[in-house]
Formats: C-alpha cells, structure tokens, sequence
C-alpha cells in the first residue's frame, strides 16, 4: 500500500488554517489559492481520523452542488488513495465512510430551515463548509444552520466547526464586517493567494502576473484575494444567480449577443443575454474571454457555441474583422455596432433600466461588474459621471448587445444552435 504525504498533497500555506479549532475558520482567497481543493483534503482526511465527525457540505443553490463539492470531495479521496472506502450517491446526495457510517450530507441554502432538522442515523453534525459563501445574502441564512449544529459528542477532544470559502468580491459585503472586521476568539480568519500554490503551471503564473500591468483593479480581487472597491462601480443593479438557462431559453424570450475585439493585451469578449422586456430583465447567460484570438478562432468559439445564425452586434472600431467573420466564414448575421459621441453613457443608462441577472458561471462578466467603475476627480475625488476605459470589455458587448433590441426578434432553438 502507497503512503501519501499529506503535507506534499497540500504544499504550503494552509499549516495554521489545518489546525485551529477555533468555531469560525473563514478563508477567502484568489484565483489559483488552493483553499477549495485543501478544504476537501481536509474534511475527507480527518472525517477518517475522527469517528465523531460528519459534515454538511453546502452552497447558496442545491443546483451547483454536483459540479463543485460533490466532485471535489470525491476527487479528494482518490487522490487521498481511499475511495474504496467511500461511497458517493447522488439520490439522496451524500457521502459515506464504510468503516463507521460517518455522513457526509450535501445541502443548499435554498431553504435554510430543511438543514435544521436533520438527524444521523449515528452521530451529529459536527461541521458545516459552505463553499463560496459570498452567495448568502446575509448573515440570518447562516445563523439559521449553525444554530442547529447541536447535539451531544461522545468524545472530550470532539469540536464543532464552520469553515466558510470563497472568493472576495465587494468590500461591502457581510463577511468582511462580520468576520475581517472584528477580532473575536472564535474567528480564524485567512486570506491566501495563487503565489503560495507551488502546484500552478508556469502559463498560469504567466497570465496572473501580466493582469497586475494590464488591469490592476481587477488583479487585486483575482490574484490578491483582496476585496473588491464597491463605491464608484457603474453598475449596481445586477444580482448572480444559477438559473436554469434550458427553462428560459424555452420562454422565448429575446436574444442579446455582443462582440468587443481584443488581441495581444485585451481580451476578445462574447456576451449571451436573453432580454425580458416586459419584466424589464436581462438574463445573462454565456461569455467567452480569451487573449490573443485570431479571426478564424473567433468564428470556430462562436460555432462551437452554436450562435453562427444568431444576430451579433460587434465592435464597429474593427470593419475589417466583422467582414471577414461574415465573408469569409460563415458568420452571416453580424453588425456593426452604432457607435457615436455619447454612445457609452447612453448606453449604460439604457442597460441601467433593466435589472440585470447574470449566471454563476459567467465568472468574467461577474469580475468585471464588479471592478467597472466611474472616473474620480483626482483634486476632490468625487466620482465623475464617466466610465474609466478599462474592466469594460464584456461591458462593451453588453452594450452593444442590447442593440439587437431593434430586431425584435424572439429566440428559436435549432439542432446545433439558437437564433
């Protein structure tokens, strides 16, 4: 049998956060930081240490578990070498060490009140993990679990622990006060970063060191795990959420694409919204940002993506590019965008109308919401009603997206793609 070193499983960084016992160990982190997979470890390595423990692993949405805590606990004791001694099942969704029974119960915060009154055949929960616990709106879903965490442990050296994970996003946001901003002794808290993540390839590195010169705004949420500036952003009227795109593609709703071109330093930029024009709502729904594409890349990503008979309302600085995306290969139905003195604001005044739900998964649209901000008078410092030119490349093609207003024309689904 192969002996697993956990300290070279883990790497560095982590030592401190493995070992307190305080109530409370909150770790928010970059990109890149390792804190997801070493919480993982973590959980399946001392669940099989300690006989007193079992763990409920939670999200803000019951429906993004499997792709995230499910698989990545699981995936852990593979690499651990002891998934023979685990089961995993989906229905009801929960893990089980043979051995002695100990549970491992996947939740959502979709109603909080369910995670209160469930009871284990053997044991009590001990821990909860709530994965990218900036999803929680506040504070009272949180308390509503941990304060069910109770029960008696048949063990003096047993404890009970909640570990929140996530990426940092706005400096207004509840975990900040509630946990960086006081010092409790029942609060461990940890900020990590992808430079302590000695497994990382060397193209990655490369990527997150050129965003520190090329968008340093964004580089301190996405490489220094630091929190992003909420005052002065452009946009305040969007919320995140992972809604099923399958059912609102079937309400024939509007479709919205737009294109903003990129290439050695700037991204190329798609955006995917359905327009809800009598809710006044805008579903974003798919992105692509990708460095240094060439024409025939773009028009490949935008096949495979299935949008090649959809109206695209492109960057209109780059003719040429649009031309050869319509003549050349097959991109038929895209335009240039309208562009003029004022377009911008007008056209962020017209997105401003609407109340904005991007999904989860569009992770670039969310970071740049977030770090898109107005220009500040460098004497008074007094925001300006004007977008600083940078974070703005999904911004754009969001703008220009909503062009396709004009066109009036309800989304239909066809094998290969939706139009």
């Amino acid at each position: 049998m192969t002996k697993i070193s956990l300290q070279e499983l883990i790497g560095q960084g982590y030592n401190k956060a493995w070992n307190t016992k305080k109530f409370y160990k909150v770790i928010k982190g970059s990109r890149g930081s390792k804190k997801s997979v070493t919480t993982q470890i973590e959980i399946i390595s001392k669940m099989m240490a300690y006989p007193w423990m079992n763990v409920i692993a939670a999200r803000r949405y019951q429906n993004t578990l499997r792709d995230s805590v499910y698989v990545g606990l699981k995936s852990a004791t593979h690499r651990l070498g002891v998934s023979h001694l685990w089961t995993f099942t989906v229905s009801p969704m929960e893990a089980t060490y043979l051995p002695t029974g100990q549970k491992i119960l996947f939740r959502g915060f979709d109603d909080p009140l369910k995670m209160t009154s469930i009871q284990l055949e053997q044991g009590t929960i001990t821990h909860l993990w709530v994965e990218e616990a900036y999803e929680l709106e506040n504070r009272d879903k949180l308390d509503t679990v941990v304060e069910a965490m109770r029960g008696i442990i048949d063990d003096p050296n047993a404890y009970r622990q909640v570990i929140l994970t996530f990426n940092p996003w706005s400096e207004h946001h509840w975990l900040k006060s509630e946990f960086f901003d006081v010092k409790d002794e029942d609060i461990f808290t940890l900020t990590t970063t992808y430079k302590i993540n000695e497994f990382l390839d060397k193209d990655t590195i490369r990527r997150y060191e050129k965003l520190y010169k090329i968008n340093p705004r964004r580089a301190k949420i996405v490489c220094d795990g630091e929190w992003g500036v909420a005052e002065g952003l452009v946009f305040e009227n969007v919320i995140f959420e992972p809604f099923d795109i399958q059912e609102k593609l079937k309400e024939q709703l509007q479709l919205l694409i737009g294109l903003d071109f990129g290439y050695e330093h700037d991204p190329t930029a798609l955006i995917v919204a359905l327009l809800d024009e009598e809710n006044e709502k805008i579903y974003i729904i798919d992105e692509h940002y990708e460095v240094g594409m060439r024409t025939k890349e773009i028009a490949k990503m935008i096949k495979k993506k299935g949008y090649q008979k959809s109206i695209i309302v492109a960057d209109n600085a780059e003719g040429r590019l649009i031309d050869e995306l319509r003549d050349d290969y097959g991109i038929r139905r895209i335009t240039k965008s309208e562009k003029g003195p004022g377009s911008v604001k007008q056209g962020i005044e017209q997105l401003k109308n609407y109340q904005i739900i991007c999904h989860t998964n569009c992770i670039n649209t969310k970071e740049e919401f977030y770090s898109y901000a107005y220009k500040r008078d460098k004497i008074s410092g007094k925001y300006l009603n004007d977008p600083e030119d940078k974070n703005n490349h999904l911004m754009d093609a969001l703008r220009y997206s909503l062009q396709c207003r004009k066109s009036k024309i309800i989304i239909k689904t066809y094998k290969g793609g939706i139009l």
